[in-house]
Order: C-alpha cells, then sequence, then structure tokens
C-alpha cells in the first residue's frame, strides 16, 4: 500500500509540476472576447501599435514595442506575441528571462550580438548581420510562444528591489559598497 501512495503522491507531483511550467490555456473557441466587451468588429482583431515605427528616426535609448496580451487583447489564448526593439549604436538589452515563452529573434537591419545561457550554464553568443545595413542602430523582431510572454530584467530583479545589501554581496561573493554601487548605477537620471 505504501508503494501506491508513493506513486500516486509521484504522479500527482508531476501533474501539478506540468501545470506550473504551462504557457498559455488551451481555449475551447476560436478567440476569447474579455468580459468588458459585448460587441466586436474587425477592430478588435487589429493592432496598430508598431506604426512608431515606420519612418521613426533612430533611437537614441534601447526601445521595445510590444503585442501582448496587455495591449492587444485578442491574443488571449493565441499562444503568440512580439515585440519590436530598436537599439541605438553601442547598447545593451540587459540580461534578461522570459518565464513564460521561449523567444525567436529576427534581425531586421543593423548588426547584434546576442547570446543565451543554457540550463549548464554554458553561454552560446552569436553576431547577427543584417543582409542589408542602413543605420548603425539596430532594429530587431522577437516573437514568443505566449500572449503574455513576461519579461525579468536580472540587473533590475537583483538590484533595484530590496534584497538586503548583505545578502547580494554574500551571494555574489562581493562588498557591500560594491552592492550598493550596482544599485545606484540603476536609480535612473534625470
Amino acid at each position: 500500500m505504501d508503494i501506491l501512495k508513493a506513486f500516486l503522491v509521484v504522479i500527482f507531483s508531476m501533474a501539478l509540476a506540468r501545470t506550473a511550467i504551462t504557457g498559455d490555456p488551451d481555449i475551447l473557441t476560436d478567440f476569447v472576447v474579455p468580459s468588458n466587451l459585448n460587441n466586436i468588429d474587425g477592430n478588435f482583431f487589429t493592432f496598430t501599435g508598431m506604426r512608431a515605427f515606420v519612418n521613426a528616426s533612430p533611437p537614441t535609448a534601447f526601445k521595445v514595442l510590444k503585442a501582448s496580451l496587455v495591449e492587444f487583447p485578442a491574443l488571449n489564448g493565441q499562444s503568440v506575441s512580439y515585440a519590436v526593439l530598436q537599439f541605438p549604436t553601442v547598447s545593451t538589452n540587459p540580461p534578461h528571462t522570459h518565464p513564460r515563452s521561449a523567444e525567436l529573434l529576427f534581425l531586421v537591419d543593423g548588426s547584434l550580438q546576442v547570446g543565451f545561457v543554457d540550463t549548464t550554464n554554458k553561454l552560446f553568443t552569436q553576431t547577427l548581420q543584417a543582409v542589408q545595413c542602413s543605420h548603425n542602430s539596430a532594429l530587431a523582431i522577437s516573437a514568443f510562444g505566449s500572449a503574455n510572454a513576461g519579461t525579468v530584467s536580472l540587473p533590475n530583479t537583483l538590484f533595484a528591489t530590496n534584497i538586503d545589501d548583505n545578502v547580494l554581496a554574500i551571494s555574489f561573493k562581493t562588498d557591500v559598497a560594491t552592492i550598493q554601487a550596482l544599485k545606484a548605477a540603476l536609480v535612473p537620471k534625470h
């Protein structure tokens, strides 16, 4: 009987783990209409937020424009979202994760050095070069397998929260002064 109980606990745990790591829910209809909308038309399924990039001058700071569930409610249950990324010359998109999705990056213009770290902590990097570059800046499109991929910026998550400076210093094998300097560098300059 103990083996049966252990087996059931393992099966139940696996089911819970699978539920915890899934992305968008499977929907039973073609699309999900928000409860606050009664009548929908073609406008509900049309996203015009990316028009800001048409004929735009090169950016002065890293800029992201998203088409996710928040900006485009028609994506609810569709398991897809996009982001357009503009990189000025010599800029960085800080290390980050997307907890609910993988990311596919397509370089449209410019050059980018990209990379990711796998689950064994191995770093893979590559320099991407667009076929035809018209700027020193870069333009890329990210596609996600979730309407709500989420973004966790590691610098902000670690150094712009209330995690105790001593805990961070011990975790990063450094001193509190270094942690405070890192935190100060993340404060927006006015």
